[in-house]
């Protein structure tokens, strides 16, 4: 019975080593990778602005309301308190 159970501890323990191993994060070989250089095409730019603007008009609309609700939750919650005794 002990030879059946040192065998699982050396089994679970192989496992534990194989995948710490194999779970290694490697360095980039070249290098950190480069930015994208600041002087671009102005088409691009003004696309690259117009995907920016999409996103956050969208984002603006969606925190006025949630801060319409935030308020309106403070009114119900105001309101609650003062009709309880």
């Amino acid at each position: 019975m002990k030879k059946h159970g040192y065998w699982l501890a050396m089994m679970v323990g192989a496992v534990v080593m194989l995948g710490g191993v194999g779970c290694g994060q490697e360095a980039p070989k070249n290098g950190v990778p480069k930015a994208p250089s600041a002087t671009g095409n102005p088409a691009t730019d003004a696309a690259g602005q117009a995907i920016a603007n999409s996103i956050k008009t969208p984002l603006d609309k969606a925190h006025q309301v949630e801060d319409k609700l935030e308020k309106a939750a403070e009114k119900t919650a105001d309101t609650v308190k003062g009709a309880t005794p």
